[in-house]
């Protein structure tokens, strides 16, 4: 097994972030990429971006559209279409994922049900960093394209899209702080 690590600083709106991804390369040819992002946004305002989900693609980059199918206590099934301009060209993917919300937890883990995906799950995370008043927010990502496309070709994209979403929750997060 393969794996990466390395770390971003962004500084934005007078802030100073740091993100952490890892990325590793699974035996089936998926990827795992996780990235965290700490931030001074209150677990409520960050739980409420995330879990906004007929809005999400006001807030995330390249997310066209965001749509909950169907909702029945903590199981949400949300269809979303995603667009990239990648080598000039444009490519867009679509998925319907099962999600299922633990807020005790601060958690939503999900997984591919149908879409371009031969697989897609994994969870966004909200955590109390211990001795602060800052939370971490993490988002755990396991891919695997189809065959016309190729997750190696793509894999320094989606890593730079995960810390653009992570940015992107945090930013409007702070708005309703």
């Amino acid at each position: 097994m393969n794996s990466s690590k390395g770390s971003a600083n962004l500084s934005q709106n007078d802030s100073y972030e740091t993100i952490e991804q890892t990325m590793e390369k699974l035996s089936d040819g998926a990827r795992r990429l996780a990235a965290q992002l700490t931030t001074t946004a209150s677990f409520d305002s960050l739980w409420r971006v995330l879990t906004d989900y007929d809005r999400l693609n006001l807030y995330i980059p390249n997310l066209l559209s965001s749509k909950k199918l169907y909702k029945n206590n903590n199981n949400i099934h949300l269809q979303q279409i995603g667009a990239q301009d990648f080598l000039g060209m444009k490519f867009s993917a679509e998925v319907i994922l099962d999600l299922y919300e633990k807020r005790e937890l601060g958690q939503i883990t999900f997984k591919l049900m149908k879409g371009d995906f031969r697989r897609f799950e994994g969870s966004w995370k909200i955590q109390k960093v211990s001795g602060s008043d800052n939370n971490s927010l993490i988002y755990d990502l396991t891919v695997k394209g189809c065959q016309w496309m190729p997750i190696g070709m793509i894999e320094k994209r989606l890593k730079r899209d995960l810390s653009d979403n992570l940015i992107a929750v945090e930013k409007q997060a702070k708005k309703f702080s």
